[in-house]
C-alpha cells in the first residue's frame, strides 16, 4: 500500500510506501516548517511531478531540503543517513566517534502532506534536535 504526499498548489506529488514510524523534530527548521518526517532508502520514493522544486540547505549541502516554488510547501529532504551513526539524543552509536560521517542516505518526506492519512497507525517520535546537533 502507498501514499501520496502534495503540496498546496498540487505541482509536487510524491508516492511512498505507507510508513508505521514518523519523527518530528525541534530543529530551528523543522519547528519553523512543522513538518513531520517520514524516512525511506533512496528509490523508495516515486516523484509523480516536481513542475517548480527548489532546494534549500543550511549547511554544505548535506541536508538538502526540498519545496515547490509555487507554494512554498516543504516537500521532501534528502541527507545523510545520521541514523545510522547516532542515537535520537546526539550520541554516536557503538563502533562511531563524536563527529563521524554516514556513508549512506536517506530520504525524508512530509507527512503533513499527506490528506486523509491515518496518524493512529503511525508511531511519532518526537527528538530533540535543537539541542542534540
Amino acid at each position: 500500500m502507498s501514499l501520496t504526499a502534495s503540496c498546496h498548489c498540487g505541482a509536487t506529488k510524491i508516492q511512498a510506501p505507507v510508513p508505521t514510524s514518523a519523527t518530528e523534530c525541534n530543529c530551528t527548521y523543522c519547528a519553523r516548517t512543522g513538518a513531520v518526517w517520514a524516512y525511506y532508502k533512496p528509490g523508495e520514493l516515486a516523484m509523480l511531478s516536481q513542475d517548480d522544486e527548489r532546494t534549500y540547505s543550511a549547511t554544505e549541502a548535506d541536508n538538502r531540503h526540498h519545496f515547490c516554488g509555487r507554494c512554498g510547501m516543504q516537500t521532501w529532504g534528502d541527507s545523510p543517513d545520521w541514523g545510522s551513526v547516532y542515537d535520537t539524543d546526539g550520541t554516536p552509536k557503538p563502533g562511531f566517534e563524536a563527529g563521524a560521517m554516514p556513508s549512506a542516505c536517506i530520504h525524508a518526506l512530509n507527512l503533513r502532506l499527506v490528506d486523509d492519512l491515518d496518524w493512529s497507525a503511525i508511531t511519532v517520535e518526537k527528538v530533540d534536535g535543537r539541542n542534540s546537533w
